[in-house]
Order: structure tokens, then C-alpha cells, then sequence
């Protein structure tokens, strides 16, 4: 199939295109230089803005948590309930959709990839089940490893090369994407009764510190040369003062830089950007954190911002998940992954009148706005921990437009506005910053070289709003801006239209990615003998069945790496 897609207003930050009216040519579901026109279908975009289309790198959609989600709250299948159609199938669900609505609603926004970050290893055999069973969607998911055995014993040793190798041969078996480490070693202390909220205090028997895993699989990353760096959920997330222990997670790898690429990405960075010594004394850490970020090229980050709604909050940190319950008393569930992980499960809801909840609202808001280079974040809601990915374009009306803000701080607990420094910003985003924090900032960051991006080569996923720069201001028109960035005009998927003017009308099997990391032959025959040795001791299942084969995924896509060197 051909498309010509004529007069748009295009943002293509990775190209450098800042509102160009342009066309775009696709053949063969790829951008390219040169069509049959006379053959090609046609789009007017006259009036319409063009950009890659989105790019979530931290959305929890898909596993066992979800779908546990979705069994403890069946009041949040009344939110939104949809019939099929012609080519859409049936759903329900606004915090935790099911998998049909989670495809078409992100479709509708103009979303075509988008990352699940949180997986036991163990259960992502399910993990890929639901994946495959997301439509539209190009998706990854990232392999929890910051509690896992085999990997705290080989950085106790101090066998780094050997604990590259384990996370390539995880990597590998469970067909993840990147690593992802969940307040190291808290799931572990926790089993033995006991609290972890630094990076400097020694988890039990493995008598290694958070510091130690951190700064471990960083190097561990680097010397596999994974496309991504590692993902961290800090310790002591929601705690009040946490915003020092992220500062010190920033820190402990700042000599582990690979070049111009980051080393770390602080996921969801509101829920650990907290000051303060109590609940009645939180306020904002922001400001100290943006500056960290601003003098250091090594750290990326991502939103986790607020939205005042009903949602349910799930994470591998099943310490936090339990206080949460004590704090709100609402009802908890909790889950341990043999010698891998945990979590735990807990609905909340945001209200704006309450202190600490209008102050988390503003900390996403604050960091966003004095990190003065775009291309270091991401736009997210930690979905649904910080409400419903349903609700981005309200995010971006916030960062496009101070009016926006200020008519939401309005309605917000006074004492939580009074300390908050918001309303002193002035800074509002462009259309061009905001393909960076929706497109082009986390294609890069993940390494996904066809994505978020128009240039030649790049997939065909590409967003039409109908919005007309010559005649909207976002800053003033915010609600109508919104409106439109919540239904997209069209939104093409590998070059196929699956959105017209806001409803799906056509559907794509998406891709799944995962990397397959070499690393030398003498190293993984000894650590494959060490799983041999000690797998059953730990698990109650076979190592033979702990792989998931590729034909399992439904159109796979594999990213093979080569180690630049093998020299620790």
C-alpha cells in the first residue's frame, strides 16, 4: 500500500522539523522518499499538525498484576464499557482496561508503541500472552532483576562477567527488552521483616547493598551494550525526604557514563521526588532534582504524573504497596515471585482537596518545567499508579499551557498551592517539545532507531490532530488542543490508517521486541552449569520449561547486540 499524506504541519524533532508544512510519503508500511502518486491513497492534512507516532516507555498493560487488577476492582469495568464493531472487538476497563481497549485507546490518542516495565521473569510466559493479545501496538516489557538471586550471588562474588551473562541468558529466555530494577533488594529485606529505604544498608544474607545491585547491572548493561539503559524505580518511593535517595541513585553511577547515551533512567520520578520529614511537612523536591538533571547528561527520567481520578496503583515494590493499604485502608493484595520479585496491588483515588495528593499533582509538573532540555524526559502517568494513560492529553495541556495549569490550581488544596512554586512558572512547552517528550525522547532512549521519528527508513506510525498552528494557540486554546490530541484525526500503523477522526477503523497485529545479547561461549557454558546446579533449589519449576520459545510471541522482533568489549 501507498499513502500520500499532503500539507501537514510536521514535528520531527529527531529530524529537526519544528512545524514545516510538508508531505509524507509511505510505501510498503515504511517512510520513503518516492511513491506512485497516481497509485498512491491520499490524505488531506490541510489544518492538521503531523507527528511520529507516540511512544510510552512506562505503562504497566499487560501480566499477571494487571490482570489480578482487574479481578480486585471489578467497579472499574463501569468506568467505560465498549461494544464491538465491524473490526473492533468488545471491552471495559479505565484504570486497568483489558487488552482490546488498552490497543484502541492508546490508537485513538495516536499512540503506537508502548512499554510494559515490570515483569517477573517467572511469569511472563502470561506477560506475552496478553501482548500478543493488544492490538495495534508495537510493545516490549522489561524483566524484573534488582531482587533476583542468582544475580545478588554474583555481584556478592564480585563475578560481574557472570552476571552479564545470567542477564543476558534471562533476557534471552523470557524475550525481555531492557532491565528493570524495582527499589533493589527491598522485596528481599522485606521477606526477612525487615525495612530498606537506602542504597547504603545491607540486604540479608546476601550482605550486599542497593548500591551494589545498581551500580552492578549498570555495568552490567554497559558490558552487554544493551540498546536501553537500566530502568530504576528508587528506593524509598512515596516516602517523605525520598528525594535524597534519588539524588544519591543518580549519583552512584555518574562515572559509568556510556558516552553520549544515558546510564540510568529514573522511572515515574514524581512518586520519589519528595522533601519533607512527615505527611504534614511533604512538599516538593523537584527543583533539587531538575537541577541534578540539568548538570548531568547521564540520567533520564520519566513523569509518573498525578491525575485526580480513581485508579489502582500496582508495583513490584510490595513493601510500599503495603503501607499504601495501611495509610488508605483500602484493600490490598500482595504476591511474592519465588526468587525473583513481589508486588502488591492497591486502588486509590487523587483528590484534589487533599494536601498530599495536590502536591504530588504539582512535583510532576515543577520537574517537568525547570529541566531545561526536553530530550532527558519522558511524558508519563506511571499507569495507572498515577491515573489512567486515558488521561495524557490532559498532561499535555498542562505543559502546553500556564492558563491550563493555573485552572486546575485553582480547585487545589490551598495550603498544598501556597507552598508549591507553580504557579511561578512561566515556561509553557512547544508542539515541537512535546513530540520530544511523547516521541522522540523515548525512542531514543530505548534504542528503537525506526521509531519516533519521520525520517526515511522510520516505521509509518504517524499521528494527524486536526489542529492548525496558524490559528490555535495551545497556550490559550488548551481545551480545544486537548480535545483534539485525545482523538486523533488519523493515526496510520506500519503505513495501514486504524484511526479516522477518533474512532478505530482498522486493526494491526503489533510487533514485540527483545534483545538477544552475545557474550563469550567459555562464560555462558559456567553460568548455564550454575542454573543447572541451583535452579531446582530455588524453583518449583524445571529450568527446561522457565524459557519462552520465539514462536510464542506473535510477530517478534529481535534486537541482536554484540559486546563492544568483553572487559570489566
Amino acid at each position: 500500500m501507498e499513502l500520500l499524506i499532503r500539507n501537514a504541519v510536521v514535528y520531527d524533532p529527531i529530524n529537526g522539523i519544528d512545524g514545516e508544512r510538508m508531505d509524507i510519503l509511505v510505501r510498503d508500511g515504511k517512510i520513503v522518499d518516492s511513491i506512485n502518486e497516481m497509485q498512491a491513497k491520499v490524505i488531506d492534512a490541510s489544518g492538521m499538525i503531523a507527528m511520529p507516532g507516540g511512544v510510552d516507555i512506562h505503562s504497566h498493560i499487560a501480566g499477571p498484576k494487571v490482570n489480578k487488577g482487574r479481578e480486585l476492582r471489578p467497579e472499574d469495568h463501569l468506568r467505560y464499557a465498549e461494544r464491538g464493531g465491524r473490526v473492533r472487538r468488545s471491552g471495559v476497563g479505565y484504570s486497568i482496561p483489558t487488552t482490546f481497549m488498552t490497543g484502541y485507546w492508546y490508537a485513538r490518542m495516536g499512540y503506537t508503541t508502548v512499554m510494559e516495565p515490570a515483569t517477573a521473569p517467572l511469569e511472563t510466559r502470561h506477560t506475552h500472552e496478553e501482548l500478543n493479545d493488544t492490538p495495534i501496538l508495537d510493545k516490549a516489557c522489561f524483566p524484573l532483576v534488582g531482587s533476583n538471586w542468582f544475580i545478588m550471588e554474583y555481584l556478592r562474588r564480585g563475578d560481574l562477567e557472570k552476571c552479564a551473562t545470567y542477564v543476558a541468558w534471562l533476557l534471552r529466555a523470557v524475550k525481555g527488552y531492557a532491565m528493570k530494577l524495582v527499589a533493589p533488594g527491598s522485596v528481599e529485606t522485606w521477606g526477612w521483616g525487615r525495612g530498606l529505604m537506602g542504597i547504603d544498608e545491607v540486604i540479608p544474607h546476601f550482605e550486599i547493598t542497593p548500591r551494589d545491585i545498581i551500580r552492578g547491572l549498570c555495568r552490567a548493561n554497559n558490558l552487554l551494550n544493551l540498546p536501553s539503559p537500566i530502568h530504576i524505580h528508587c528506593n524509598a518511593l512515596g516516602a517523605p525526604g525520598n528525594f535524597r535517595v534519588t539524588l544519591e541513585t543518580m549519583r552512584c553511577v555518574e562515572d559509568l557514563s556510556r558516552g553520549d547515551r544515558p546510564s540510568i533512567h529514573i522511572v515515574h520520578i514524581q512518586f520519589n521526588a519528595y522533601a519533607g520529614s512527615d505527611w504534614a511537612s511533604l512538599s516538593s523536591g523537584a527543583t533539587r532534582l531538575a537541577r541534578y538533571v540539568n548538570r548531568h547528561s547521564h540520567v533520564t527520567a520519566d513523569l509518573g504524573q498525578v491525575i485526580f481520578t480513581d485508579t489502582t496503583t500496582m508495583t513490584a515494590d510490595g513493601p510500599w504497596q503495603y503501607r499504601l493499604h495501611n495509610l488508605s485502608g483500602n484493600k490490598w493484595i500482595n504476591h511474592d515471585v519465588e526468587a525473583e520479585t513481589g508486588g502488591g496491588i492497591v486502588p486509590y483515588h487523587y483528590r484534589r482537596r487533599n494536601y498530599v495528593n495536590a502536591i504530588q499533582w504539582t512535583i510532576g509538573l515543577e520537574f517537568a518545567l525547570q529541566v531545561k532540555d526536553p530530550w532527558k524526559i519522558c511524558l508519563t502517568t506511571d499507569h495507572p499508579n498515577g491515573g489512567p494513560f486515558i488521561e495524557y492529553p490532559r498532561v499535555m495541556a498542562w505543559l502546553l499551557s500556564r492558563r491550563a495549569r493555573l485552572a486546575s490550581m485553582r480547585r487545589l488544596n490551598k495550603t498544598a498551592r501556597r507552598r508549591s512554586i507553580l504557579e511561578s512558572l512561566e515556561r509553557e512547552y512547544s508542539l515541537y517539545e512535546l513530540a520530544i517528550v511523547t516521541r522522540a525522547s523515548p525512542a531514543r532512549i530505548l534504542g528503537l532507531r525506526e521509531k519516533g521519528h519521520l525520517g526515511i527508513g522510520a516505521d509509518a506510525d504517524i499521528s494527524l490532530y486536526r489542529i492548525d498552528p496558524s490559528e490555535v494557540d495551545p497556550s490559550r486554546d488548551f481545551r480545544a488542543v486537548r480535545r483534539s490530541l485525545r482523538r486523533a484525526a488519523y493515526t496510520i500503523k506500519d503505513g495501514e490508517i486504524v484511526v479516522k477522526e477518533g474512532e478505530v477503523v482498522g486493526v494491526t497485529e503489533g510487533r514485540t521486541f527483545w534483545v538477544e545479547a552475545e557474550v563469550p561461549e567459555g562464560v555462558s557454558k559456567e553460568v548455564l552449569s550454575d542454573l543447572k546446579e541451583r535452579f531446582e533449589d530455588y524453583y518449583t519449576i524445571r529450568l527446561e520449561n522457565y524459557p519462552i520459545e520465539e514462536g510464542y510471541l506473535r510477530r517478534p522482533s529481535v534486537r541482536r547486540t554484540r559486546p563492544e568489549a568483553w572487559v570489566v
